[in-house]
């Protein structure tokens, strides 16, 4: 099946809030319920994953139109975020590490 043909059978067919994974790693396609406004959709869900390939955050990023994906491509690209986040872990405390679990505990 064609990929439009996927898409178009997720969004005439799937729950609302769905959620179908793609192969690329945290990039998930989201379907939308209607509203009084606009009819049922699809959005990109944007959630980066760990080492460990887990989700980085609870909610990702939805991106509805190639507009606001245009917005987020120019503003991540943005030397100026780079700078700021340099500054913002300068002023942030460090984190204390978690201490791994010693075999030496007696469970009891």
């Amino acid at each position: 099946m064609e990929l439009v043909d996927t898409l178009r059978t997720f969004l005439e067919s799937g729950d609302d809030w769905e959620r179908k994974q793609t192969s690329v790693p945290g990039l998930s396609i989201i379907k939308l319920p209607k509203t009084r406004t606009r009819p049922a959709s699809l959005a990109l869900e944007l959630n980066p994953v760990g080492e460990n390939g887990l989700p980085m955050k609870r909610k990702g990023y939805m991106v509805m139109n190639t507009t606001e994906l245009a917005a987020l491509r120019s503003l991540v690209t943005n030397e100026k975020v780079d700078s700021l986040f340099t500054a913002i872990t300068e002023v942030m405390p460090e984190k204390r590490s978690v201490r791994a679990v010693s075999d030496s505990i007696l469970e009891i």
